[in-house]
């Protein structure tokens, strides 16, 4: 049976893709790939990519999103959790986060991922992101 290798690309729905795209690109280090605009369906993405190894979060505006907050309690996406080499690449992040003003919970030991640091934070429209750091051995 063939496997799965990795995430090619993580597409989220935002309300305001122009106030989005500076926040992932200043906030994640993220850089504008590229962008595309449907006439016909309104809808607008923009790929924003990672320097290191190239995965790709593509942000979605459609005509007809509702301007209601994002809720992780809704039927869909819960929660995107990135991940870190270390706990000093976390403490990094750490203060790239507060450096840039975003609110976070400062990082905590997961009780889901026996020995895992993760640090909680939210993007403009409420979506949580996570940064994770694997245990070290």
């Amino acid at each position: 049976m063939p496997k799965l290798t990795s995430v090619h690309h993580l597409a989220l729905t935002v309300t305001d893709v122009e106030r989005s795209v500076p926040w992932y690109a200043r906030v994640l280090d993220l850089e504008e790939s590229h962008r595309r605009e449907d006439p016909e369906t309104g809808v607008h993405k923009v790929v924003l990519k990672s320097a290191g190894d190239g995965f790709s979060v593509v942000l979605v505006q459609h005509p007809d999103t509702d301007r209601r907050c994002f809720d992780e309690r809704r039927t869909g996406l819960d929660h995107v959790a990135f991940s870190v080499s270390s706990k000093a690449e976390l403490c990094e992040w750490e203060g790239r986060l507060s450096e840039y003003g975003v609110s976070y919970l400062p990082p905590t030991t997961s009780r889901t991922f026996e020995g895992s640091s993760v640090i909680v934070f939210r993007d403009p429209d409420g979506i949580q992101l996570e940064i994770w750091s694997e245990p070290e051995l």
